[in-house]
């Protein structure tokens, strides 16, 4: 085989596996577990608004609430094998994806955050656990002590922002539809399409001021304030009519995990 024939015949390779049905059905299961999660982080946010329960609102809180429940870890291995497969599919992607450019990038961001949640997730399956809170303020105060440090921290924060933006920007002009493709984006139902804006819109909110606080971290030299995604919830909690809003936005995030749910059905894989 010549060394010409090698790049194609590795690109074939691997639009074959990315295209094999088990892996197609594990990356559309991990579309599910992603919606569990978000169901729970927005159960998590409303209690925490209501003053009914604890836990960290964030991707390791619902983990932790899922090892708890009978028949967790059996769903979290689950869950863990699907983010891989749904992380290795965007890896795919950006290879084989789409020719523009900023398609590729988003791929490979979403690779890098679904492989990690398979990470994270087979930890707490073996009976791990971790903290994103703490895991963000940990991270952040290394990067403090140093100039170069606090810059990341800034374009880091500055780049959340602008995802959350983009995020209340998919939902509120109905973006997200394009990622429901294998039906034609129409044909999903109401529902779904209501839950896809109203869960983007929320999701991006929390992110705009996730990326605030890591932005405020660095002024007031307090890696506290970068406390993920939980940070940022009850961040809104202690607004003015915090408990509703705090209500609404974990409302709202829950219907994202709905819209992650009608994903796992309608888009094109």
């Amino acid at each position: 085989m010549t060394s010409s024939h090698r790049p194609r015949s590795v690109a074939g390779a691997a639009r074959t596996a990315v295209d094999h049905p088990a892996l197609e059905w594990l990356a559309r299961a991990g579309f599910v577990m992603n919606g569990i999660v978000h169901l729970l982080i927005g159960w998590i946010a409303i209690r925490i608004a209501l003053g009914s329960g604890g836990g960290e609102a964030s991707n390791s809180g619902a983990l932790a609430e899922i090892a708890a429940a009978p028949g967790g870890q059996i769903l979290l291995w689950v869950g863990a094998a699907a983010f891989v497969a749904l992380g290795v599919w965007q890896a795919v992607e950006v290879v084989l994806g789409p020719e523009e450019t900023s398609d590729r990038v988003k791929a490979g961001a979403k690779a890098v955050v679904y492989l990690a949640l398979g990470v994270t997730t087979a930890r707490f399956a073996s009976g791990g656990s971790s903290s994103d809170s703490e895991t963000a303020s940990d991270a952040t105060a290394g990067l403090l002590g140093s100039g170069p440090g606090r810059a990341a921290l800034v374009v880091a924060g500055l780049t959340v922002i602008g995802v959350g933006g983009y995020h209340v920007y998919k939902g509120a002009a109905k973006k997200f539809v394009e990622d429901l493709e294998r039906t034609g984006g129409a044909n999903v139902g109401r529902a779904l399409v209501v839950s896809g804006q109203l869960g983007y819109t929320a999701k991006g909110v929390a992110l705009v001021i996730l990326g605030g606080l890591i932005v405020a971290a660095v002024v007031t030299a307090d890696p506290e304030k970068a406390g993920g995604l939980d940070a940022a919830l009850r961040t809104v909690g202690e607004q003015p009519f915090g408990q509703v809003l705090l209500v609404a936005t974990g409302i709202g995030i829950g219907l994202y995990g709905v819209y992650s749910f009608g994903r796992a059905r309608y888009a094109r894989m």
